[in-house]
């Protein structure tokens, strides 16, 4: 059966193309379209009316690709933006009327869980690893703790490099005050569940997940075509972390377009979700993390499949 699952992200979105038998992979092909859709939200939380005609324009696109493949069953989710936004519903109804998909807005708890269902199916796993999936969006970030049959606890933090990108909005490059800055909010953020984490004593198998960290990776590789294979299951250090903070926090914004590895329109965004990523594992004292890319989107159909 030919499936469709779309992610309509703070950042981006994203569409895995997949055939299966029962709740395994035939195929996948993953599009993705950065359209911000939580870019320029206003003071009362309403998402702009650019950014809505931005994202139902995407969505359009994504649903004729669907049809051209033959997707039998399209699921599409919404996650940081569209559940904080006060204007919600007025996007659901127009993307129903528009191109006829339903989309289901989820609350942080189902996001983390279908990361880790992503996660689980798609990377080999001792039925002993306490594995810890860290998802880095655009608006939000997941901590999931668990194993190869079920989650221990998760956790969605109000906390993502898109977000983090408008409030310390600056000159590239970043001073170091504000650098400072960035760190210490996002301690503040991440500190309550970091404590948590580190109380259970775990043995980590650590895996992350969503495009800050895919990121990570294809500028490490130095990929100048992104490849999903190349990326999946692929290892970065804390070291590697800290060695692209300080080459991207030295360079202007036009020359960290040309970053190898980097997609152009991610490069506004990649410094402060880099440092999230950073924080994390520092303050769990994890030396490196693996990388999977079996995220949520394939989290969503492995559900759907199983019903």
């Amino acid at each position: 059966m030919k499936y469709g699952a779309i992610d309509i992200g703070t950042n981006s979105m994203r569409l895995l193309l997949s055939e299966m038998e029962g709740s395994n992979f035939i195929e996948r092909k993953k599009i993705i379209d950065t359209t911000r859709l939580g870019l320029g939200v206003d003071e009362f939380g309403n998402i702009s009316e650019e950014a809505i005609q931005r994202n139902l324009e995407a969505l359009r696109k994504f649903k004729e690709i669907c049809d051209t493949y033959g997707c039998e069953k399209i699921v599409c989710v919404g996650t940081a933006a569209l559940r904080n936004a006060k204007n919600k519903y007025k996007f659901i109804s127009m993307a129903k009327e528009l191109t006829g998909i339903d989309v289901d807005v989820i609350d942080g708890d189902k996001e983390a869980y279908y990361g880790y269902k992503g996660v689980v199916g798609g990377i080999t796993l001792d039925d002993t690893d306490t594995i810890l999936v860290i998802d880095i969006g655009g608006g939000s970030t997941e901590l999931i703790l668990g194993d190869s049959k079920k989650i221990y606890y998760e956790k969605s933090i109000d906390l993502g490099a898109l977000v983090m990108s408008e409030i310390f909005a600056s000159d590239k490059p970043e001073s170091e005050e504000l650098m400072g800055k960035m760190r210490e909010y996002i301690k503040n953020k991440i500190m309550p569940t970091i404590d948590y984490i580190k109380s259970k004593n775990y043995n980590l198998t650590t895996v992350g997940i969503g495009g800050t960290i895919t990121s990570v990776s294809a500028i490490n590789q130095k990929l100048e075509t992104y490849s999903m294979d190349k990326i999946h299951e692929s290892t970065i250090t804390i070291s590697n972390i800290e060695s692209q903070i300080k080459y991207i926090n030295s360079k202007k914004i036009e020359d960290r377009r040309k970053i190898i590895g980097l997609q152009p329109k991610r490069a506004e965004i990649i410094l402060p979700g880099e440092l999230i990523l950073e924080e994390i594992m520092k303050e769990l004292g994890i030396n490196s993390i693996k990388i999977s890319e079996y995220d949520n989107l394939e989290g969503v159909l492995y559900c759907v499949s199983n019903k």
